[in-house]
């Protein structure tokens, strides 16, 4: 859901616009907040697992197409809970899976198999993340091709 607050309007200083959403049968559910020193925002909507909501309706009658409720609040910005930006969330989750799979490449090409385990030097890590500081060292815009 994407939220922002129009040129022309102004919150308090110490007020937001504070957002929820309610699934049915479940509670208002706290997704964000906009305020003057951050007029816009691109919130997720929590919704319950189809699975959970399954065994939580097990029995009883389910509605085809139910709506959830959004609400919309002014509220004191020091009362809300820290706001989670979600698109810096996706960007360190995708910087993350990248590290991830540079460390398993340099892994593999030291692996032996036994059996059905992989083996690899005890020392793998601490080689690896040596070579991961020397090339940031050395390339400022290595560390950038991990985050595109």
């Amino acid at each position: 859901m994407c939220i922002f607050l129009l040129n022309a309007v102004s919150l308090p200083p110490e007020k937001a616009l504070a957002v929820y959403v309610q699934a049915p049968g479940h509670p208002f559910l706290f997704c964000g907040a906009v305020h003057n020193a951050r007029p816009s925002a691109v919130l997720s909507l929590p919704w319950p697992d189809p699975a959970e909501a399954a065994e939580a309706s097990a029995g009883a009658i389910q509605i085809v197409g139910a709506a959830a409720k959004i609400g919309v609040s002014i509220e004191d910005l020091a009362a809300l809970p820290p706001v989670v930006d979600a698109g810096a969330e996706k960007r360190v989750e995708r910087l993350a899976l990248r590290v991830g799979e540079n460390l398993f490449n340099f892994m593999q090409s030291f692996c032996g198999v036994d059996g059905s385990r992989l083996v690899v030097p005890m020392d793998i890590l601490d080689r690896w993340f040596k070579k991961f500081q020397e090339r940031a060292k050395r390339d400022p815009s290595y560390l950038k091709g991990f985050s595109l």
